[in-house]
């Protein structure tokens, strides 16, 4: 290969999210948690929007920020697809969720309206196949349905980078961005010292960790 040969990914995944990974800041924390591209260009290479998947159910995981769903075909659970994701971005994502969760290939529908907490007012467009995290132990649910907005206003700031914030965070549509500076982007390499030892508990003690300036063990 020439060292001006263009590298392109050779395929893009969509995946579902419906915890901690619905809010944009943790989703870049993840993929790209030392990157040093602006924001504004990563924000290009991905698109989120209002989803619903049936047929599982979410629950809170005990002492735990995040939730977990399994399958249930009494219920659905809302969240969102998020596209353009590389091999690259699935394989931080697969560390990140570590070995409590089982990554699935599903259908999930668009939402072109979203309504209210209890679904009342959605209105379903298109279906998706996307990848999605089951939780392995339903063993480890609470009977209790996870809070995503107690989430993103109390408990968000550690498991994010500083300087990833949103206004627009409900959900963005992916920009078409330079050849040149999407490639350098999508290649962008993260640290995964900190996510390999202990993926979760990694990303949420970031902040105290960069404070302290020590690696995360």
């Amino acid at each position: 290969m020439s060292g001006s040969e263009e590298v392109v990914p050779d395929r893009t995944y969509t995946a579902f999210f419906y915890g901690t990974l619905m809010a944009p800041e943790v989703f870049f924390t993840v993929c790209y948690r030392s990157s040093t591209e602006n924001i504004s260009l990563l924000k290009s290479l991905h698109s989120f929007k209002p989803a619903i998947l049936h047929g599982f159910c979410r629950r809170r995981v005990r002492h735990a920020d995040y939730p977990g769903i399994f399958p249930d075909e009494n219920h659905e659970v809302r969240g969102m697809c998020v596209t353009g994701l590389t091999d690259a971005n699935m394989y931080h994502l697969d560390v990140f969720e570590g070995s409590e969760y089982e990554r699935q290939t599903v259908k999930a529908r668009l939402l072109s309206k979203v309504g209210d907490d209890k679904g009342r007012g959605n209105i379903e467009g298109e279906e998706v196949e996307c990848e999605v995290y089951v939780f392995e132990d339903s063993s480890d649910l609470v009977d209790r349905e996870w809070d995503f907005e107690e989430f993103r206003t109390q408990k968000m700031k550690k498991w994010t980078r500083e300087d990833y914030r949103f206004e627009d965070s409900d959900h963005f549509a992916s920009q078409d961005v330079d050849g040149d500076e999407k490639q350098a982007a999508v290649c962008e390499s993260i640290n995964l010292q900190a996510l390999e030892a202990h993926p979760r508990h990694a990303v949420s003690n970031l902040e105290q960790n960069e404070t302290e300036n020590t690696e995360p063990g």
